[in-house]
């Protein structure tokens, strides 16, 4: 995780996952809260190499407009 700046952050700490589906779930449900703490972009690692793509916290999807449901 990187703070304004692309500096590495140490806190907060993310959980480790063994699916890449409970990572991306997770992120999925803490995003905001992530945000909110001063993380700016989230990238996934699998044994230490990073999993594109770096996910951007700064884009907020309640902006963009949403097709209503039929």
């Amino acid at each position: 995780m990187a703070g304004a700046g692309g500096a590495v952050l140490d806190r907060p700490v993310s959980p480790v996952f063994t699916a890449r589906t409970d990572a991306e779930e997770w992120l999925g449900m803490q995003w905001r809260a992530l945000r909110d703490q001063g993380v700016r972009t989230v990238v996934l690692r699998h044994e230490g190499a990073l999993v594109p793509p770096v996910h951007d916290l700064t884009v907020v999807p309640e902006q963009m407009t949403v097709r209503p449901r039929d």
